[in-house]
């Protein structure tokens, strides 16, 4: 029996059903929700006859199945061996999915095989009908045509009918026999055969958008090296235990969640986070699985088991985010359940109606009622929105962002207003010293004394002085008597002497001579730096500027955001005014507002909402979390190295940095514009079809045509989202 911790697996191609072997072991226990691929799947009608169908089952508890994600998730009591019977049984096939990694799925061509049988007695008979002596044959050559085509839709049609399912197997079954019904056996032929021909077109098409989510499952390699003692143990993934020890060769890519405890190498993080260059990795750095290790050999000390690695959530929730509707998808759904009855009925209307009133004959009535019956089918328009989001997200989850559904993906496409948080977001978060200003002594010794006083402190403005004198190779002072003064700064004694470290008020205190250095003090803080003086009771030796400085993918990537249609891009801070305004003025946003309280932000989100903007606020996931509700749009930086921001925000950043958000929102915009061309499209194709049918220039095999082409086109436009690049 498969555990908890599923990997989620699928092969969707066009089958014949019958052959279905579950894998694994064969029972579940009572009430168990287990997850299940479903073969054959071309059009989310076909998800709600299987679902229909299984909810009349009485030891099915629950089932829910997404068309998009070729996926079942299923609470039932009795063996999986029934499900994968019951699944069977509606013309489609089930795979349990295990907590084994799926192996190369082997593409069942029992349907091209049908396909191709069929075209061939097809076409038999055609060519035949020109001749005298097999021309009697022909009708029995478009039967078994017929049979062969047509008896898996006409199966799954059976199943639809008795689980209360209008689906497309349905109203092109009732087509075909109707055409034999009146004679029209070359007519009914052509349709099944077209009919099975779109069908294996489809699936062959949707299926390689669910391969962008498969691929991401293919990152993450199902052996590790494991260390014991001396030796190294190839094992599966599944079986290695946090703190063991995996061995990452150069070229091989990091198999779990880890510590680098020994080795230098640069990782290439790409696959995770969409980083462009590599990462450098040293001990202490932490690893992701499906990264790639690039050059030298790596100890890593396993700190998540398989089920937990940052990768495997990653596929949970783009999965997740799969199988939850957009708004427009919802609405097409809902149009659709309606349209389709509705035709359906007028089709029955036309085929009695008419001739009972004596206008025109029964035979050309009811082939008007046949061809309302394929075009009663709303496939291309059932398609044309969650072919395009399942895109859209794969592509934004291979360039490693994280779009938490179909109704975050519309909202990015709307955004006109981003708010960026300064710390952690447009900035680095860790201050840098910006600017030395010796006073009576050198650049050195200046920063001698400073380092000595700042190594025990732990606060952040002390470390970014200790790394500084620690970049120039400064060394520091023999010292003793340390002591923190609240709020102030730090104090020790250095050759007999005390000197001290801190703000402006504590020099202030000590009534220390700051003539001359006042003005520049004041120049620095409205430039925005934090300011450390060094001195002692008489004498000041030196100012150090502090400032965090403002990443140097934030200013690219706030150009790219106005080039992709965001007309206002605000920073919001709780620093001073003078920092805000030079963080402003390095990165080009349109304004700021400063010393904001979290409440205040919330504020802000508001007014710009009032302005009537579309708003995205863009955080850590954490601090700005009231912000990142109000906005319409959550978007979490460095998803990568937080579980939290991955659960919280509706779109996650893997990288700590901004350079896929551009890339979101134009993708985001593309995938709405490609959804409103398949709506429009599929209406279009539709109308034109009932419009032609009286007139009588339609006929039954260009209304197949005409559907089945209508949907392979939406699904070919859809695809485009695949090969948007960063």
């Amino acid at each position: 029996m498969c555990g908890d911790n599923e990997k989620v697996s699928s092969s969707c191609c066009s089958s014949s059903n019958e052959d279905a072997k579950p894998k694994g072991t064969m029972r579940v226990v009572t009430g168990d929700v287990r997850t299940y691929s479903i073969e054959g799947m071309d059009c989310s009608s076909c998800a709600l006859t299987i679902e229909n169908h299984l909810k009349g089952q009485d030891a099915v508890k629950s089932v829910k199945v997404n068309f998009s994600t070729g996926r079942m998730t299923i609470e039932h009591d009795n063996s999986v061996e029934d499900i994968l019977k019951e699944v069977s049984k509606t013309g489609y096939k089930a795979e349990l999915v295990t907590s084994r990694r799926p192996g190369e799925a082997k593409r069942d061509r029992s349907g091209m095989n049908a396909l191709v049988l069929s075209g061939v007695l097809l076409f038999i008979g055609f060519i035949g009908s020109y001749s005298e002596v097999t021309a009697a044959l022909s009708p029995i050559l478009y039967a078994l045509a017929i049979v062969v085509s047509g008896y898996k839709p006409a199966k799954s049609a059976f199943f639809a009918v008795k689980s209360r399912s209008l689906d497309m197997n349905v109203l092109m079954t009732a087509a075909v026999i109707g055409a034999a019904a009146i004679g029209e056996w070359l007519e009914g032929a052509t349709v099944v055969w077209l009919f099975a021909l779109g069908n294996v077109l489809q699936s062959r098409s949707i299926e390689k958008t669910r391969n962008s989510i498969r691929s991401l499952i293919d990152l993450a390699p199902p052996e590790a090296w494991v260390k014991q003692g001396q030796e190294l143990l190839r094992k599966p993934v599944e079986e290695v235990s946090a703190h063991d020890v995996i061995v990452v060769k150069p070229g091989d890519r990091i198999p779990l969640d880890g510590e680098v405890i020994s080795g230098e190498s640069s990782v290439n993080q790409a696959p995770i986070t969409g980083e462009s260059l590599p990462v450098d990795k040293q001990a202490g750095d932490v690893v992701y699985a499906g990264t790639i290790n690039e050059h030298g050999s790596l100890e890593v000390k396993v700190t998540k088991l398989v089920q937990d690695t940052t990768i495997s959530k990653i596929i949970h929730l783009v999965e997740e985010a799969q199988e939850q509707k957009a708004p427009t998808e919802a609405f097409v759904d809902k149009f659709a359940r309606v349209y389709t009855p509705i035709v359906f009925l007028f089709a029955l209307v036309v085929m009695v109606i008419p001739p009972l009133v004596g206008f025109g004959t029964w035979s050309g009535w009811f082939y008007k009622g046949l061809e309302l019956l394929v075009v009663a089918c709303p496939c291309a328009l059932v398609i044309s929105t969650p072919v395009a989001i399942v895109s859209a997200i794969g592509n934004a989850a291979r360039n490693g962002v994280l779009i938490k559904g179909g109704a975050f993906l519309e909202i990015a496409g709307k955004v006109s207003a981003i708010a960026f948080d300064k710390t952690g977001t447009l900035t680095e978060g860790k201050p840098k010293v910006a600017h030395i200003i010796p006073y009576g002594t050198t650049e050195v010794e200046l920063l001698s004394i400073a380092k000595t006083l700042e190594e025990y402190s732990t606060h952040p403005i002390a470390k970014a002085v200790v790394d500084y004198a620690n970049g120039k190779g400064v060394q520091a002072k023999e010292a003793g008597s340390y002591k923190n003064i609240v709020g102030k700064g730090v104090s020790a004694m250095i050759d007999s002497q005390e000197y001290f470290a801190g703000n402006l008020k504590l020099f202030l205190d000590l009534n220390t001579n700051l003539e001359g250095a006042n003005e520049r003090i004041s120049s620095l803080q409205q430039e925005g730096h934090t300011i450390v003086i060094i001195g002692t009771r008489l004498q000041l030796i030196g100012i150090l500027a502090v400032a965090d400085t403002v990443r140097h993918t934030s200013v690219k990537a706030l150009s790219s955001l106005r080039s992709v249609g965001v007309n206002q891009v605000v920073l919001l801070t709780g620093d001073n005014e003078g920092t805000a305004k030079k963080v402003a003025a390095e990165t080009g946003v349109n304004r700021y507002f400063a010393e904001l309280l979290p409440e205040d932000k919330v504020s802000v989100v508001q007014q710009l909402q009032g302005e009537g903007h579309v708003v995205a606020m863009a955080g850590d996931g954490i601090n700005d979390a009231p912000a990142l509700a109000t906005a319409n749009l959550g978007i979490a930086m460095g998803g990568a190295g937080t579980d939290t921001a991955m659960e919280t925000a509706d779109i996650v950043l893997m990288a700590d940095n901004l350079e896929k958000l551009p890339h979101t929102v134009k993708l985001s915009r593309k995938a709405m514009r490609i959804i409103k061309q398949n709506i429009w499209f599929s209406l279009i194709v539709k109308a034109a079809a009932l419009i032609l049918i009286f007139p009588e220039v339609l006929t039954l095999w260009i209304a197949v045509i005409s559907d089945t082409g209508a949907a392979l086109i939406v699904i070919l436009n859809s695809m485009r989202l695949l090969r948007v690049r960063s």
